[in-house]
Order: C-alpha cells, then structure tokens, then sequence
C-alpha cells in the first residue's frame, strides 16, 4: 500500500527525545515536516539534521514542527540534540512499527550486503492532518532547501 498525497498521513505515537510522548494527531492545525534517517551521530545523517536545524527558525514562521524518527533510543537522542544544538524533537521508533507504516523500513544494500533499515525520507503533513509532500530515497545535499520551498509553496496556497 503506497502513501498518497492527499490522503490522511498514518496516525503514530512514539516516545519523544524530552521524555514525552509525541502524536502525531496532537499537531492538528499546523503543518509537520516528519524526517526518518537511519542513525544518530553518523556523517549524512548529521548533516540532514543540521541542515534542519539551520532552517527550523524559518519553518517555525511557517507554522511548522519538524521532528526527526530513527531506532535509536531516547537516550542517544537527547545526546545527538545535546551535541548537534538540535531544537525540534526527535522520535524513537525502536520496532520500527512507524517505519513500517511510512514504508521507509526496507530492504538496504551495503557493500554487497543485505539488512533491513530506515531509507532516508521526508514527509509534509498539512493542518488537517494530510500528506502533501514526500521525498523518498532522500539526498542530503540540498533537502533541507527543498523542504524550505515546499513548504513555502503550500503556505501560500
């Protein structure tokens, strides 16, 4: 089953990096920017963060939350956002129950070999709860400006 722009984004819960629990129909009325990445601390994942970080301010004028989801666990979030000045929250799907549903937990190849993990992808859910945007198989140079526009673009539609 393929996520579509258009349709409701799938519903989720998960323990959030400041020790709560994060819904994502909490945030009914403001537009999410939901980023997966594979792990905390390794080199494209950092950047991605960073770019984020960089652009967070001008999101937050935009009426946009940013949150990150990974495996990782609580702990090693708060440690990433300690060390990378990180101000959005970051999610612990440590099943990857969310991934699952995101369709972002697949089949990855790495030197030639096979394992299960997180493929780097971005997703704008509007006011109502919508999926208006996704970037799939993300590269980090320049996704953070992209995302920048997108939402720049529905916020004056």
């Amino acid at each position: 089953m393929m996520l579509q722009i258009g349709k409701t984004a799938p519903q989720f819960r998960l323990p959030a990096s400041d020790g709560t629990i994060w819904s994502l129909k909490e945030q009914r009325g403001k537009k999410v920017v939901i980023f997966f990445y594979p792990k905390n601390m390794t080199p494209a994942c950092t950047q991605e963060a960073c770019d984020l970080r960089d652009r967070y301010a001008e999101l937050q004028q935009l009426g946009v939350e940013v949150v990150g989801i990974s495996m990782d666990t609580e702990k090693s979030h708060r440690n990433f956002i300690e060390k990378k000045e990180l101000p959005y929250l970051l999610l612990s799907d440590t099943n990857h129950k969310v991934c699952e549903k995101y369709e972002v937990w697949q089949l990855k190849k790495l030197y030639g070999r096979e394992y299960m993990g997180i493929v780097r992808s971005t997703f704008l859910i509007d006011e109502k709860g919508k999926l208006i945007e996704q970037w799939l198989k993300v590269k980090v140079k320049g996704h953070a400006d992209a995302v920048l526009e997108a939402v720049k673009m529905h916020s004056k539609q």
